[in-house]
């Protein structure tokens, strides 16, 4: 619970933000939001089952095509409730389908599920509405965006604390560690990972369509970039996934980091995050958090 108090405080600390920050700090502090929120939403489901998912921006790309298509039809709180039904209803249909699924059979079908609806929009722009992209016109400025990306971090601070302390938490860790134990033990295996899945993909879909009003105009190809997925994957898994603070960890310092080297080094950008990627996965398969406790418990062995 202090540590949930902790994290609320920040969030309303960097709420000031926009009172003190010049337009590109305010950008810079939505980019770090929106990526602790993505990669806190993934570990919440990827963490403790350990099912690695690249299915990040399939909702993502579909929260903000999602606002693209009813902004001016519909009030914004209205848009949002929308965007969270049919990430909602998405990951349910996915989840029905496919998290029976294990191993390297999730990643592909998760990587290839973004590449699908992509190419679906692609298809129904081109071929039924005759456009490539949607242009969004909403009355939000950016301290307007990062002020609800604040109230989604708020949510998903106090949903992975209840996690953290619930009988589902417990039931995924045994999941994670050893699925036919888990089934012995007499947890629903296909139930508690739906659930998760699910509330998951939900807070990365509202991520997507909290962020898309500062496109202004939205197609594919910007909203389903892969390159979302990827970024996620590794925030997450530096920190240390199965942390309850791991992602936030992850998700802040590299996100500084990708956007000086993709300042620095646009013509190289892709190498350097496939490097770092390798790199995370040899040297930290558990993430910085565990490899500090790991250190620890080795000097309190040596005294």
């Amino acid at each position: 619970m202090t540590g949930s108090l902790i994290a609320l405080a920040v969030l309303a600390l960097v709420a000031c933000g926009p009172y003190i920050l010049d337009a590109y700090g305010i950008g810079l502090l939505i980019g770090a939001v929106s990526y602790t929120i993505l990669a806190s939403a993934w570990a919440m489901f990827s963490g403790p089952t350990r099912y690695i998912s690249l299915a990040t921006v399939a909702f993502y790309g579909t929260g903000a095509y999602t606002v693209a298509v009813l902004s001016e039809a519909l009030p914004w709180p209205l848009v949002l409730v929308s965007a969270a039904v049919i990430g909602g209803v998405l990951a349910l249909l996915v989840g029905l389908s496919t998290l029976r699924l294990a191993g390297i059979y999730f990643v592909i079908f998760s990587f290839g599920l973004a590449e699908l609806i992509r190419q679906l929009i692609t298809w129904f722009e081109v071929s039924v509405s005759g456009t490539l992209g949607r242009y969004i016109f909403l009355e939000l400025e950016p301290r307007h965006v990062l002020w609800q990306l604040l109230a989604l971090a708020a949510v998903v601070v106090l949903i992975t604390g209840w996690i953290h302390r619930s009988r589902i938490g417990l039931a995924l860790k045994v999941i994670g560690d050893d699925e036919t134990v888990a089934a012995h033990a007499g947890i629903n295996l296909a139930r508690t990972k739906l659930i998760l899945f699910v509330l998951s993909s939900v807070l990365i879909t509202l991520v997507g369509a909290i962020q898309s009003p500062r496109w202004v105009y939205v197609e594919p190809g910007i909203v389903f970039n892969p390159q979302v997925s990827f970024l996620t994957v590794i925030m997450a898994l530096l920190g240390g996934a199965t942390k309850r603070w791991g992602p936030v960890l992850g998700a802040v310092p590299l996100f500084l980091l990708f956007e000086w080297l993709s300042a620095r080094f646009p013509d190289h950008f892709s190498i350097l995050l496939g490097l770092l990627f390798i790199g995370v996965v040899f040297l930290l398969p558990d993430g910085v958090l565990a490899a500090i406790e790991k250190l620890r418990k080795k000097k309190e062995a040596r005294a």
